[in-house]
This record gives C-alpha cells, sequence and structure tokens, in this order.
C-alpha cells in the first residue's frame, strides 16, 4: 500500500485559558499592589470561588489518522470540536502540543477571508506572492494566471488592493489560486460559505476536479452536509476534540445525526431551560426522536420527528384535559412553526395526574439551520407549564430535490415543494 500523503499521530493542542477574579471596581493602586505581591509571593491569583486564575483546555487530543493521495476527506462536527483548529495544525500555522503530522506533499490552505493576502498589494500581485509561498516560479504561476482570474472573476479590481475587496471577492480570489496553483494538499474550512450559492457550487465542482482529475488530495470542513456527502470519499467526525468516527461519507454523517449534545433530562435536572414567571413546574422530561425512535438532534429536510412530553402533577392535582402545544424558532429566537392540540381538534377530556403526550411530525420541510423548541403544557386553554428553548435540533442542508443544489438557508423559512409545468405565453389574469 502507498505512503499517505498526511499522517497524523496522537495529535493534541492545549491552550491555556485565563480567568480574571470578579471586581466589583479595581484601581490602579490596586492592581499595582496585586503584581507586585505576586512577584514577592510567587502565588498564582485565583478568581472568585474556587476557580483557578488559569486552565488547561485541550481543543484536540487524542487524534489520529491517515489520508492517501488522492482522497478528498470530509471533517465534521459541531460548533467547538476542533476542527478549526485541526487544520491550523496540518497547515502548519500553529504548532500541536504533542504528537505529530508528516505531510507528503506542498500545502495550500484556505482557512479564512483573506489568508496569505497582504491587504496593501493588488489581487495580481497576490496572485505572484502566494504561487512564491507554494514554491513556484514565476513562468509556472503566468501560465496559470488567465485560469484564476477568469475563476475569480475579478478582472476589472485586478491592479485594485485587496484591502478594497468585499469578503466575497476576497473569497474568490483566494480559493481561485489555492485551487489552481497545484499544491499536493489543498485545505479549504468553511469559508466558502461567505460567498454566493452559485460560486459554492462552482468551487464544489472544482474541488472534484481537482481530486478526479489531478490526483490532489483535499481536506474540507463544512457544515454543509450535502456538500460532503457530494464531495468526499471519506470522513471524520470531531467532537469536544476528540476523533469519534472515522470511514465512508455515509457512515459517518449517519454517526452524527443519530447522536446529539444536549439532552432534555439534562437540561431540567440542571435548569438550563427557562420557565415563565406564572410556570407551575408539571413538565417531567421531553424527548426530541424520529418517528422511529431514534435519538438525535440532526434532521434531514423533509425527515418525520417525535417530540414527547411527560408530565406529573403534584399535591394531588390533575390535569382535566392535558394539552400539549410546541413552537419552533429560529437561531435569532423568532417562531417559524408552532401547532397545539386544541388548533388541531386533538384535546380529550381525561384527568390524569401523571402522563405523556408524544407529537409526530410527518414532515418537518424547513430550511437547513439550527432550532429551538418551546414545548407548553395546558389544561384545555388554561396555562399550566412552559418550558422555553428546552429542545434543540439542527436542519442539515442536503439535497433535498436531488439536483445537486440544496435549498437555500438565507431564503425564507420553509421548504417548497413546487411542481413545475413549461408551456406557450399565458394569458394575463
Amino acid at each position: 500500500m502507498p505512503e499517505p500523503i498526511i499522517t497524523v499521530e496522537n495529535l493534541g493542542k492545549r491552550y491555556r485559558l485565563q480567568h480574571q477574579a470578579k471586581q466589583p471596581y479595581s484601581t490602579l493602586r490596586g492592581a499595582i499592589t496585586d503584581a507586585a505581591r505576586g512577584l514577592f509571593s510567587g502565588s498564582r491569583r485565583k478568581g472568585s470561588g474556587d476557580t483557578p486564575a488559569e486552565e488547561d483546555f485541550w481543543a484536540l487530543r487524542d487524534v489520529g489518522f491517515e489520508v492517501q493521495r488522492g482522497e478528498v476527506m470530509g471533517i465534521v462536527g459541531r460548533n467547538g470540536a476542533g476542527k478549526s483548529t485541526l487544520l491550523k495544525l496540518v497547515s502548519r500555522i500553529t504548532e500541536p502540543t504533542i504528537g505529530r503530522i508528516r505531510l507528503r506533499g506542498r500545502v495550500a490552505s484556505l482557512l479564512e477571508v483573506g489568508t496569505g493576502f497582504h491587504p496593501e498589494l493588488t489581487g495580481r500581485e497576490n496572485i505572484f506572492l502566494n504561487g512564491a509561498i507554494l514554491g513556484m516560479t514565476k513562468s509556472e504561476i503566468r501560465a496559470k494566471f488567465d485560469e484564476i482570474v477568469a475563476f475569480a472573476e475579478v478582472e476589472r479590481f485586478l491592479d485594485t488592493p485587496v484591502k478594497h475587496y468585499s469578503s466575497g471577492m476576497y473569497v474568490r480570489l483566494a480559493f481561485a489560486v489555492a485551487a489552481h496553483l497545484e499544491p499536493e494538499i489543498l485545505i479549504v474550512d468553511e469559508v466558502l460559505a461567505v460567498g454566493d450559492s452559485q460560486f459554492q457550487q462552482k468551487c464544489m465542482g472544482k474541488m472534484r476536479d481537482v481530486a478526479n482529475n489531478s490526483g490532489r488530495t483535499v481536506l474540507f470542513v463544512s457544515h454543509n452536509l450535502a456538500a460532503v456527502e457530494y464531495l468526499c470519499s471519506s470522513a471524520v467526525l470531531l467532537r469536544e476534540g476528540r476523533l469519534v468516527a472515522q470511514g465512508t461519507p455515509q457512515e459517518v454523517l449517519e454517526h452524527y445525526r443519530s447522536t446529539g449534545t444536549r439532552g432534555s433530562a439534562d437540561s431540567l435536572a440542571n435548569g438550563i431551560v427557562r420557565r415563565p414567571p406564572w410556570a407551575t413546574p408539571v413538565i417531567s422530561a421531553t424527548s426530541l426522536t424520529t418517528r422511529a425512535g431514534t435519538p438525535g438532534e440532526s434532521f434531514d429536510i423533509g425527515d418525520s420527528m417525535r417530540i414527547q412530553v411527560s408530565f406529573a402533577a403534584k399535591d394531588g392535582a390533575v390535569v382535566t384535559a392535558p394539552c400539549l402545544g410546541i413552537v419552533i424558532k429560529n437561531n435569532l429566537n423568532v417562531a417559524v412553526a408552532a401547532v397545539n392540540m386544541r388548533m388541531t381538534g386533538s384535546v380529550e377530556p381525561r384527568r390524569l395526574a401523571s402522563g405523556a403526550i408524544t407529537c409526530d411530525l410527518p414532515e418537518v420541510l424547513l430550511i437547513p439551520g439550527r432550532y429551538s423548541v418551546d414545548i407548553w403544557l395546558g389544561d384545555g386553554a388554561e396555562d399550566i407549564d412552559m418550558l422555553e428553548g428546552c429542545l434543540e435540533f439542527e436542519v442539515d442542508a442536503t439535497d433535498f430535490y436531488g439536483s445537486g443544489v440544496p435549498p437555500f438557508a438565507h431564503l425564507g423559512c420553509l421548504v417548497l415543494k413546487p411542481q413545475w409545468r413549461l408551456g406557450e405565453s399565458c394569458t394575463p389574469a
């Protein structure tokens, strides 16, 4: 078997977090006194309570994998899982605390807007600068120059300093340079989300062409799971800095969707969720699963969803007509959908001291994004209890229409199911 182009062994990255003690106020005199006391005593200052002034945080720990030449590997995980830290280590932007990385080829990285660009230089000059950083000669860069400019669509601004570029122009030029100057390893972070949807599709096609036709290797981080599944030949899943799954994109994404990071029972026990002042604590547990009962907080567009709520009245009280209400909110805390049993005519007069209510949603047609769920419980129309944000889930940007273009996450709230018909011109109504 040929040598892998990337080898990651026992990789770990530790950061030192500083905690400042909470003081009602501070003065220059007090700061100088504290500093002098620390110099002579050698003691480490403590924060409020028992919190130490410094704390070790492992962004990555015990991560190991291999990438073969020509492989396109997707790296997925929730925010804070360590994805960007891993790419910075592989790109040699920062050094690992433990472990090692072996690279057998030139690396081009696109980790954030304007990576490797000098703001005072023009687009033309930055193309040659990036090529030189990659170890290419002027003649090699000139041979690719026209192709880079055409792909980036920045001809009119080629001799303008890039500090005047918009974020979208930055990304277009940076990606064009990284993809066309023929590095053996291309590393791309979520930065492509800055571009418009048409350019994103153009980049996807180019990365697929880079891997399939030139044998180059791509590491690709994205929250767009449809893009990972379309583009990648393998994938790894990171959670809290550790590698928890590795395999085909389908296997890894299935694992990703079936495991959540927030449990409603824990949220209730730890007081994470909010109750309005009028609420009587009756709801004892909530859960969010597929209709088949598989736990998880990640769904494809159009997937079924099951929400279950358990309640238990106290002190001998009963609920004479249990009524459940559900409000789904987007990441801006704006309600995008709501339903309750009274609205649908589903309330049954039943005297219960405790019980459980199940709501099946056969097809959730929400645009890709992060959502939270408010749960309301009433006795008929009378308020009893409410939990705000007690459940969370994510709708992934999957290829819902089978066209290769996922629904736009920035337009509207719902995904529509149209039926198109093309015919002759019609007479206006």
